[in-house]
């Protein structure tokens, strides 16, 4: 089997902006698994927040034995972007050669659309309130907080989009007082679940905290091993593939997470439809879906995934799986 790894730029259509910075392009690694004449991929989005580059990233990719398979794979690399890259592209792969969709070959029913949300940028109240009045007809939007104007602008969503649901991503940008403080009047806007609100190491704090807007774990979840820490914490868990290592993981995740009692949401990182295509198979049934990272570029990949009013829908086989 041979790994080949690029390097692609997708144009962002405007500035996206949380409160950890801004950028204006997705820098992500695509890996093309090739045996035969049979051929696979898959996108991953390095993450400086996990202490990723695109070079350590690439060099995880490069030092893989030649004989790999997807069941090896989770032992030689750890959960990741890499790890994601490359099992996404196994999957991609098998199924090709196959002649049989990903989802048949994950013991999968036939999946559908699911609504996802669209994420608002970081701005002035104003220029938010503008931005949710423009993308009012969407039933789900989501807004990145975690500053000391967080009020103002969830405010100012709320009314440039009345009817729309509502979800926070505070960006490990609160402490349990701000959190308690805000809780009443994220309830009262309608807010109908809040991502991250503390720090990932810093979550034990919210043991035994009331919860009125229901809580959902990110930066604190990677894998299945990341389970246990959350009980008592967290109603939900957000599942991003650069974060479990690939699908693989991620469907087993999933899985012992609903076990475990809790909500799902599945999310992404700014990328293309190919980093995308196979999160969209764990989407199906979750509570919150929020693979909108294709909407906010400016150019995408060829045969991009289909969103209308229906949602995301399933990758076409050009694509991938």
């Amino acid at each position: 089997m041979q790994l080949d790894v690029t390097a692609d730029v997708f144009r962002l259509a405007q500035t996206f902006t949380i409160a950890r910075g801004s950028k204006t392009e997705a820098q992500v690694l695509t890996v093309t698994a090739r045996d035969g004449d049979a051929r696979g991929w898959g996108e991953c989005v390095p993450y400086a927040r996990y202490d990723e580059s695109l070079d350590s990233v690439r060099a995880q990719v490069e030092g893989l034995p030649d004989t790999l398979s997807r069941q090896s794979l989770q032992t030689l690399l750890p959960p990741g972007a890499a790890r994601n890259a490359v099992d996404c592209a196994l999957w991609d792969l098998e199924a090709k050669a196959a002649g049989v969709p990903a989802w048949t070959l994950a013991g999968l029913a036939q999946p559908g659309p699911m609504v996802t949300a669209y994420t608002l940028s970081l701005d002035s109240p104003d220029a938010m309130r503008a931005q949710a009045k423009a993308n009012a007809h969407r039933p789900l939007l989501k807004i990145k907080l975690g500053t000391p104007d967080d009020m103002p602008r969830l405010q100012a969503v709320r009314a440039g989009a009345p009817t729309s649901r509502i979800i926070v991503d505070a960006n490990e940008g609160w402490t349990v007082d701000v959190y308690a403080d805000l809780a009443p009047h994220l309830l009262r806007l309608g807010v109908a679940m809040v991502e991250q609100p503390l720090p990932a190491g810093d979550d034990a704090g919210l043991e035994g905290l009331e919860r009125p807007v229901p809580l959902c774990a990110d930066e604190s979840v990677h894998d299945r091993a990341s389970l246990p820490a959350l009980k008592g914490r967290y109603d939900m868990i957000n599942i991003k593939l650069d974060k479990t290592g690939g699908l693989t993981e991620a469907l087993a995740l999933k899985a012992e997470a609903e076990a475990a009692g809790f909500g799902i949401m599945v999310g992404c990182m700014v990328g293309s439809s190919l980093a995308m295509a196979p999160a969209v198979l764990v989407a199906q049934g979750a509570a919150i879906v929020d693979l909108d990272g294709p909407l906010l570029l400016a150019e995408d990949r060829d045969t991009p995934l289909v969103y209308d009013a229906q949602g995301v829908h399933p990758p076409a086989p050009a694509l991938w799986g």
